[in-house]
């Protein structure tokens, strides 16, 4: 067995120890995930909304990009270390990310809108199908991180089920030791 596959086990067993300590970064890598989905594409969505300029395109843009951040405000605040879950933060979280999905479903009703309108449709461009595309990806990622932190409590005692510690060899059968200095 070479090294690397015997440190591999190890490797898990820290990981699974963490999660068991702290349920709360599956939903927390899956909301970094989301972020990442919709700020790495931000230059479609400021071409898209530079070139259909849609009545509040550039407001939920902001939006989404402002509760996005501060989500992540309250995310951490929603799970303090070892202390019950902060409710009020929670609440505002899941707010957030509601005021989010709400307004990327918006965003894309003004592309079709754009797209589809009987005098002077815009052309389809390769950033206009890419933001269109990203928006409904953004939003079935939060939606997939929302159900995340609302089954965390069935997963979290699945995980807390799971055998981590280590068998020592010839624990508890060493003999006495002796600390004077005779």
């Amino acid at each position: 067995m070479n090294q690397n596959t015997a440190k591999m086990p190890e490797f898990l067993r820290k990981i699974i120890v963490h999660l068991k300590r702290k349920p709360q970064t599956i939903p927390l890598l899956a909301m970094i995930i989301a972020f990442l989905i919709y700020s790495l594409n931000l230059t479609n969505i400021s071409h898209t909304t530079s070139r259909i300029q849609g009545y509040g395109m550039g407001l939920y843009g902001f939006i989404t990009m402002l509760l996005s951040m501060l989500s992540f405000v309250c995310f951490t605040n929603a799970y303090p270390n070892r202390k019950p879950i902060n409710k009020p933060m929670f609440i505002i979280m899941l707010v957030m990310i509601g005021i989010i999905i709400f307004a990327d479903l918006q965003y894309r009703g003004l592309i079709h809108t754009a797209l589809t309108r009987a005098e002077n449709p815009i052309a389809m461009e390769n950033y206009i199908s890419a933001a269109y595309n990203m928006l409904l990806t953004h939003v079935i990622t939060l939606g997939i991180t929302v159900a995340l932190i609302l089954s965390m409590p069935v997963y979290a005692k699945a995980i807390r089920g799971i055998k981590t510690s280590i068998e020592v060899e010839d624990n508890g059968k060493l003999d006495e030791i002796e600390l004077s200095d005779n």
